[in-house]
Parts: structure tokens; sequence; C-alpha cells
């Protein structure tokens, strides 16, 4: 983490957590738009001339398809399918930037050097000279385009100037990745804007609303990629070679062995259930059958958290977080159609 810039977020009176930041505004309303120091993610950066074949070799998605202005959802997945990181990917200054969480960042950023071996290509830790911020809300474009930013209208494209990215994720969600020195002024920027400040559990609610899950390293090798519906977000390649895990995931595509999906739910408990807590249903029992991904606070009371669970546990309704008894959690909708 850079101290350089969470000094400046402490003077603009930001509180720093273990796991992000938070401001003392509350929880921001449906007609705010927020501009969020994203913390708890990390950059990756992989440089050099064999950047896209040696990420293609790796990763779930197309990488050399990957055109030049455009980022993509992407994973890196054990041999057995399960997925060790979810992130985001775009092409830039001959090589690649990976965003992920921050509390797996040194462990995949090791794991993925032990495969460079002869390719051209370096990797390294970006967050030394690169920040990243979110902006979300449904006026998100336009206070971008005040502020300077000239969004594309196309989602998971960007647009860029020599110091900064604007990535287009959806309508309403956009990330920033900035130049250490040029960070404080994008963000003055955004807020003479009109946006208003906010902390890491907002960026994560959004998230959570969009149905983008976040594998942190408490879920780390618990999902195959289709049970966090990331072929629906456009994650994974059918059309690609080989990669790790990349076997086990056609399997779960094409001949329907997939018996779990992640859903959107409410959570009525005053304190934060923790990503990777289980759920129970009376058709299982005392057996697990599903776990939480991402949680952050709703405005509403309680939380909301992206949760992968048996499918026909979904159906029939009754889910319990904790134990068979614990509270009963209530489905919310995804902004796209499960198969």
């Amino acid at each position: 983490m850079n101290t350089e810039w969470t000094d400046f977020l402490t003077q603009a009176g930001a509180n720093l957590t273990e796991t992000g930041l938070d401001f003392d505004t509350g929880l921001p309303t449906s007609d705010t738009t927020i501009a969020v120091p994203l913390l708890h993610l990390g950059v990756i950066r992989s440089h050099g001339e064999d950047s896209a074949p040696f990420l293609h070799n790796l990763f779930s998605n197309d990488v050399k398809k990957l055109a030049a202005d455009a980022a993509q959802w992407n994973s890196f997945n054990t041999p057995k399918g399960r997925m060790l990181a979810s992130f985001l990917i775009w092409p830039e200054d001959g090589g690649h930037r990976i965003v992920l969480s921050a509390d797996i960042l040194p462990t995949m950023l090791k794991k993925l050097s032990m495969y460079v071996l002869r390719s051209k290509v370096k990797l390294d830790d970006a967050g030394t000279d690169t920040v990243l911020i979110g902006v979300s809300g449904k006026q998100a474009g336009a206070l971008l385009a005040t502020a300077g930013m000239n969004p594309v209208a196309e989602r998971m494209h960007y647009s860029a100037a020599d110091d900064w990215r604007c990535i287009r994720l959806d309508d309403a969600n956009f990330m920033l990745a900035v130049k250490m020195t040029s960070a404080a002024r994008v963000y003055q920027s955004l807020l003479d804007a009109g946006a208003t400040k906010a902390g890491t559990s907002a960026w994560q609610l959004a998230m959570i609303r969009a149905g983008l899950p976040l594998i942190t390293a408490a879920t780390q090798e618990e999902f195959v990629a289709q049970m966090l519906n990331y072929e629906l977000i456009g994650g994974v390649s059918f059309n690609k070679g080989c990669y790790p895990g990349q076997e086990i995931v056609a399997r779960t595509q094409y001949l329907g062995k997939l018996k779990k999906r992640m859903y959107r739910v409410h959570v009525p408990v005053e304190v934060a259930p923790a990503p990777g807590a289980d759920l129970f249903t009376p058709e299982f029992g005392d057996q697990s059958a599903g776990k939480l991904v991402n949680v952050a606070p709703s405005p509403d009371g309680g939380f909301e958290a992206l949760a992968v669970m048996q499918m026909s546990s979904a159906e029939a309704g009754e889910i319990h977080i904790g134990s068979p008894s614990g509270p009963l959690l209530r489905l919310l909708a995804l902004p796209y159609p499960l198969p």
C-alpha cells in the first residue's frame, strides 16, 4: 500500500482499516454518485513481448484476443478447476495490468512468477505507482465526463490519457487506474465534479449488486468458474487452448455437471458475516449447501452478499446462514439472468 496515497486520504478524512477504508459519511443513497479509493484491490504488472501469450496460457479467458482499448474478467485456477484468483485485466504499455484482491496479491505474484521460465515477461507489484479509484452511481458516466475522463459508451472498454485509464465495467460502475503522481489531483477532480467520498464497503455493495464476484483469501479454491457465474459475465473462453483447470471448466459447461450457482442475497444480521461462511438448507441438513463470497452493509439494514449455493436450495427458497437454524436469507435479483 502506497504511503503517499494513504497519507493523502487520511488528510482527506479517511479512516484506514485492515480491509480498506471508510469515511464518516454513512452509507450512500441510491441517487448518490460515489468515488471510492480501492485500497482492498491490488495491481500486478505484466510486461514484456511475451506478456499476452504467457497470460493466455495460464488464464481462463482469451488474452490474445483482448483489444487494445478493452478490459476483460479473467481467472487463474488450480488444475482441478478451482479458482485461485478472479481479476480484471487490460493491455497497457507493452504488457498488461491485472487487478485482484490485495490480500492474495503477494502469493499470486509469486505463483505466477514460477511459470515465467524462459518467457520474455516480467511480473511485479504495480501498487507503488498505480492507484485504483472506483466511481459508481446512476450519474457516474456524466460525472466522469465533467471531470474530464471522457468515459466510453461500451462496457468493458476504456478511455485513457497519459496518467489514467477509465474502464467502464457496466452502466453505473467505472474503475480508474491512475498514476500515483496524479492520484490526488484526479480524486479531487471527481469530488469537484460532484462525487461523494465513500469507503470500501460502498464499492463492495456496488459490485454485489452488479453480480461481479471477487475471490479473496477466504474463498480461494472453493469455486469452479461457472459457480461464480463467470461465463455469464464474460470471464471464460471456451474456444481457446489449454490452461490450468480447463478440462474441469469445459466438462462443467458441456456435460451439465453444474449443481451450484451464485446468487445475490440479503442477510438479516447485525454483525457482518465473513466471506466463506457456510449456508444450510433443510434438503442438506447439517451439510453445507453453499458459502458466502462477498458481503457488504445494506442501506436497508443487515447485509447484502453474493452467495454460491445448490441451485435446488435456491429454488426451494429456505436458506440459513451459520447453522441449519441460523438467520434466514432472502434472495435478491441479479442484473443478468441465470440459465
